[in-house]
């Protein structure tokens, strides 16, 4: 999509985005462009600007709007005449092929008069969600769609960095969608246009239309021939790609019900796991999963492989109650097999490499990297300068940690590395020439002076 042109006709450019699924954030300023949409069943975006082409920079990854001289052009099949809410000529859609983004096909046609091209990012989502996505597309209306391969990027540039960060949201949550957003489009929906562009406007179909729910886009799609696939029987609102697949709606949004067992897609369930377990070794250097098992991998191979082994034994699910930006409370179920061991074999080999001081600081600062994330802020230099604090102190965080996979748990069982801080010389209980254990006796009274003067104003002492 290095040069797709967006013409539109407004005087500004403008971006129509699809409302975020997880955070709902602000309505954007006055003259628009959109962008911005996930893997499957993301929300999706399209792009419209006036006399503009966009330009990907590929080293510095950020999308700009370029005012160009081009007689403004439509592609044949394109709408003539003006929708019920304006006239815009082309539309750029991030399309996943899911029920959001089939809808919003026909509705842009529908309201702005316009041709939509649909963009998708292969994040990792799988062949079957990809297979048969351009039929897809062009029934519901679109005229083209565009589909580029970045699973490399999205592992190497944007989960290895959260990785390496140790960030989770809320305790467990491992940011699966969030981190895949900025990568699709260079952006996090609305705020990160901001961020590459202040002068881009955002436009989002569930912030105009009158679809309240996905029954209702259900029977638009019906109403318009639109192919969707889910029906009101199984309404589930999933999100996939190589990092992970999350599972919202249906009886999930009762947080007393218990997930169904056909529901899960990466993983087995942990009873019919094998009855034997599985060892695997992660080689690390500086903070980042190099190799499995001695093979040297690339980020998203390494991650394929993982996703598999930790798949098999019924690894990485978790159930939680997440608070949105917004501030309501979202239920929601996610299988990340391969993130659930990285995390652990990463955390696992810090204990060696990284005093205590450090992990105490490094584990606080995780905590809003991960907020930043979740809320779309990729882009922002507070995290930025964060992510480089993160590099600097785990540069020694090199070696390799041995995992026990077995029944849905993953358990440490050895881990090693030439800059590990550890001595068993002196960490032994033996006595030795390093630590004599009597030193321990003056630190004990020092340590505990300040209990025992409070204990004396107490006593009256």
């Amino acid at each position: 999509m290095s040069q797709l042109k967006a013409l539109s006709a407004c005087s500004a450019a403008t971006l129509i985005s699809h409302g975020p699924r997880r955070e709902d954030l602000a309505s954007a300023s006055a003259s628009t462009l959109k962008f911005g949409a996930g893997a499957s069943e993301l929300n999706g975006s399209p792009l419209v600007s006036q006399h503009c082409r966009l330009v990907k920079a590929h080293k510095s990854q950020v999308i700009k709007a370029v005012a160009s001289n081009d007689k403004e052009t439509v592609s044949a099949g394109a709408t003539n005449g003006r929708g019920f809410r304006g006239k815009l000529n082309k539309v750029v859609l991030a399309y996943s092929g899911g029920l959001d983004t089939s809808v919003i096909v026909p509705w842009l046609r529908e309201n702005y008069g316009c041709e939509v091209v649909c963009f998708t990012a292969d994040v990792g989502q799988g062949i079957k969600e990809l297979d048969g996505l351009e039929q897809k597309a062009k029934a519901s209306g679109a005229c083209q769609l565009v589909v580029k391969d970045l699973k490399e990027e999205f592992v190497q540039d944007y989960i290895f960095p959260c990785l390496r960060a140790g960030a989770v949201y809320e305790r467990k949550y491992l940011l699966g969608t969030s981190m895949a957003r900025p990568v699709i489009a260079k952006v996090r929906f609305e705020l990160t246009f901001f961020s590459l562009n202040p002068e881009l406007h955002v436009v989002a179909p569930w912030r105009e239309w009158d679809i309240q729910g996905r029954e209702d886009a259900i029977e638009y799609a019906k109403k318009h021939n639109v192919p969707v696939p889910v029906t009101k029987k199984s309404i589930y609102s999933r999100d996939r790609n190589l990092w992970h697949l999350s599972h919202e709606g249906d009886i999930l949004e009762d947080p007393a019900n218990e997930p169904e067992k056909d529901m899960y897609m990466m993983s087995v369930d942990p009873v019919d796991a094998p009855n034997e377990p599985e060892y695997v070794e992660i080689g690390i250097v500086s903070g980042l999963p190099v190799s499995v098992n001695g093979k040297q991998l690339s980020p998203a191979s390494l991650l394929t492989e993982l996703n598999e082994l930790g798949g098999k034994h019924g690894i990485g699910r978790i159930d939680m109650v997440e608070n949105r930006l917004v501030g309501m409370k979202s239920r929601g179920v996610y299988e990340t097999p391969g993130g659930t061991i990285l995390f652990c074999a990463v955390r696992e080999l810090e204990s060696l490499t990284l005093d205590r001081e450090t992990i105490q600081v490094k584990d606080s600062l995780a905590l809003k990297y991960a907020e930043l994330v979740y809320a779309g802020r990729w882009f922002d230099p507070l995290r930025e300068s964060m992510d480089a604090f993160m590099q600097k102190i785990t540069a020694t965080t090199t070696g390799s940690v041995t995992l026990k996979l077995y029944k849905g748990s993953v358990s440490v069982v050895g881990r090693t590395s030439p800059h590990s801080l550890y001595r068993q010389d002196i960490s032994s209980f033996e006595n030795g020439q390093i630590y004599d254990q009597a030193d321990a006796a003056g630190f004990i009274r020092l340590y505990g002076l300040p209990m025992r003067v409070r204990a004396m104003l107490k006593n009256g002492m």
